[in-house]
């Protein structure tokens, strides 16, 4: 679902700048399940707004208000005004994993291989 800016005044950011944008939701989600705050590609592509710390993630416990630390990564100052919509909210299930210790990983094909080594 769309995210939009619940701003009382408009808001500039600058180049670089960054802030905490309120949308005025708070949420409750059930136990086994996080909203994960994304980006929305034509405001990253048109305006250079995107968002740090992505995703974004609510907990299941968490009860304020939902704010979205917005960047403006272009050259130019770029204004929200109140009812832009700055982000997307999705809610997904969440698997709890238990970690066990173990000497020795399974072998795989890639391997160790990092960033950019599949091609």
């Amino acid at each position: 679902m769309d995210l939009h800016a619940d701003l009382d005044a408009d808001l500039t950011l600058d180049s670089l700048e960054r802030a905490a944008v309120p949308t005025g939701l708070s949420i409750e989600l059930p136990p086994g399940f996080e909203g994960q705050i994304r980006p929305r590609s034509g405001l990253a592509l048109k305006q250079g707004i995107t968002c740090l710390n992505t995703p974004g993630t609510i907990d299941a416990d968490y009860r304020g208000e939902v704010k979205v630390i917005l960047v403006n990564l272009s050259r130019a100052p770029v204004t929200l005004k109140r009812g832009d919509r700055i982000a997307q909210l999705v809610v997904a299930a969440v698997a709890r994993a238990t970690l066990v210790e173990a000497e020795v990983l399974t072998g795989t094909t890639r391997g160790s291989g990092g960033f950019g080594s599949t091609g």
